[in-house]
Formats: structure tokens, sequence, C-alpha cells
């Protein structure tokens, strides 16, 4: 009978070279996806940011206003803001170009009114943005503030081509502060939901936020709250905006790292 020791030895050996391997693979850092998400979220944010401020005042206060055209007998009625074919710098320094359709049954504080926003070969800061959100008004909610359905379908495509992201977003939008003023610049929102999206390097992700978000319509980034990201089959990594600064800047933590990121 043949001895089972070189057997044993063997499987000895291989449990060995699976352990050292196990222990000298690299920490997950990578945080393409809550990245992505982040700029996915600042681009949607920033088309209706543009609609409310185009609406208000016609496009009057900075050199990167759009020509706004309204059009009060199509059903529904529509908005064009139309920021040209070239490149318009921003007074917070983003780049825009292109334009935005918008379409709308009501108007914005009318319960049930619902209003649908398209890019149409927009970019911002060389970054082409396409697909859709829908705003819904839901009414107010117990303590009286407006509350809004967001629903966002879109891709974020680099300038040089080299990478697209997906992001779907279901969110709702309550109306904290500045409701019963004329003025957009004392607006304050905080957004609670979920979505999902593709990485531009073709990770599978869900977004779920944890904080709600801190819109302020004085500001053009979002300037609180957390959201966890989760790709397919890692750990999730925690995007973390800040406790209120008015910048570009959020971090991301996963793995027990931390990065400092800043929108572009």
């Amino acid at each position: 009978m043949r001895s089972p020791k070189p057997l044993l030895l063997l499987a000895l050996l291989l449990l060995a070279a699976c352990r050292k391997e196990k222990e000298t693979d690299p920490i997950d850092l990578d945080f393409s996806s809550a990245s992505d998400n982040a700029r996915a979220e600042d681009a949607f944010n920033d088309i209706l940011a543009q609609v409310d401020k185009a609406v208000d005042d016609n496009g009057l206060r900075e050199a990167c206003d759009p020509t706004v055209t309204f059009d009060t007998l199509s059903t529904p009625r529509t908005i064009m803001l139309d920021f040209g074919t070239e490149n318009c710098t921003a007074n917070n320094g983003r780049l825009r170009r292109g334009r935005i359709m918008v379409s709308y049954t009501g108007r914005y504080r009318e319960v049930g009114t619902v209003i649908t926003i398209t890019p149409q070969n927009y970019h911002v800061n060389n970054n082409l943005v396409e697909g859709s959100k829908t705003v819904t008004n839901l009414g107010p909610n117990e303590a009286g503030h407006l509350q809004y359905n967001v629903v966002v379908n879109g891709t974020l495509t680099a300038a040089d081509g080299s990478w697209t992201a997906t992001h779907s977003a279901q969110r709702t939008r309550t109306w904290i502060e500045g409701q019963d003023t004329a003025p957009l610049s004392d607006d304050v929102y905080l957004i609670t939901g979920n979505g999902s999206g593709v990485n531009r390097n073709g990770v599978a992700y869900t977004a779920a936020i944890t904080t709600a978000l801190r819109v302020a319509l004085n500001c053009p980034f979002i300037t609180q709250g957390a959201v966890t990201i989760t790709p397919a089959n890692r750990p999730p990594r925690i995007i973390d905006y800040g406790t209120g600064a008015c910048d570009a800047n959020f971090s991301v933590t996963v793995n027990g790292q931390t990065f400092n990121v800043t929108i572009g």
C-alpha cells in the first residue's frame, strides 16, 4: 500500500500557499463607484438648480446664464435653457454648454405638478450629461413642508469619451427653508432615498442616503449628508459631504482609509 504521507504533505503545502495568497491580497481601496455617483449626483442637482434660477430671473444674473425660451401654448408647457455651443464659465467656475429642455404640467408649488428635465447635448466641465430628471409635487408633509418625488435616469461621459458612468435614483426632496419667500437664495432642501448605477469601470453598485443631503440653492454643491455606496461583491464606500461648507470637496472612506475628493 502507498504511504499517505506524500499526499498529506502536498495538501498541507497547498493550504499554506492559499493562506499566504489570502494574507497578501491587496486591500480594496478603489472608490470609483463613490466618486462617479457623487459627480452624477452633482451634475443632476446642478441641472435642477439652473432650471430654478432661469425660471426665477430669466437668466440675467451672470455671464454664463442661458438664453431662456418659454412656450406657454404647448401641452405640457415647455422651457428651453440654451447655454450655447461654446463653453461659458459660471461665477462658481463651472464650464457649461448645450441645452436643457423642461416640460411642466403646472406651477412648481402646485400639488401634482410634474416637471421633466432633459439635457440636450449638455456638458458640465466638458463631461456630457444625458438622461432625464422628473420632479413630482407630492404636497406638504405633516410639518407643512412641500415634498417632491425625484426620479433620475442618466449617464455621465468623460470629455474624451474614455468612460461612461450610469446613474439612477429615486429620491424625496423636502423643502425645509424658503418655502414662504419669493427669492431662491434662501431655499434649502433635504434629500433622502436610494439609487444605483454602473461606474466607469463597468462595476454595478447601489447607493443609499444614510444622512439626508442638504442642498441650499445659494450654493452650487451639496453641503452636508452621507451616502453609502456598495459596489457588487465589495465592501461599502461612505461618501461624506461635510458639515455645511459650500465647496466642491467630499470624502470617501473605504476599508478604514479616507480619501478627499474634489468634484471637477
